[in-house]
């Protein structure tokens, strides 16, 4: 489910987790970042679990046409977080994970916000205006929990 700007260039799979890995051009954001947001992502939505591998380099390199410093520059910013180690010789593994969402309350929230997606669609809202309403409505929440 993404608008013609947002191209999904592969699907992998782990330990039964999938990782989508997309550039958006439009998004404003350097590609790395969308490396190393994608990642924390699917660590926090538990997709990728302590252990699990990422993708080599080559393989990323492979599926979005990307420099290979670029996906370096990702791993090294998630490595200097913590949340993945480079082994020498085997790979990027996952070393925590983030968030602590029972699977149960995730489903029932993705479920949610599926039916959200949808009123917002049938509303005529396009793919942007969607994520300008949600990114408006988390920053206020955001804002209301610092005050």
């Amino acid at each position: 489910m993404h608008d013609s700007a947002t191209q999904v260039v592969e699907s992998w799979r782990s330990r039964g987790g999938v990782v989508d890995f997309h550039l958006n051009s439009r998004s404003g954001v350097s590609t790395y970042l969308q490396l190393v947001q994608q990642v924390k992502h699917a660590i926090r939505l538990g997709l990728l679990k302590p252990g699990d591998r990422l993708p080599t380099a080559a393989e990323v390199v492979a599926a979005l046409a990307i420099n290979p410093n670029t996906v370096l520059k990702a791993y090294r910013e998630l490595e200097r977080e913590g949340l993945v180690s480079a082994r020498p010789g085997l790979g990027t593994f996952v070393e925590r994970s983030l968030g602590d969402i029972s699977p149960v309350v995730q489903a029932r929230l993705r479920r949610q916000l599926a039916q959200w997606t949808d009123a917002a669609r049938a509303a005529g809202l396009s793919h942007e205006d969607i994520e300008a309403l949600f990114t408006t409505a988390l920053r206020e929440f955001t804002e209301t929990e610092v005050a």
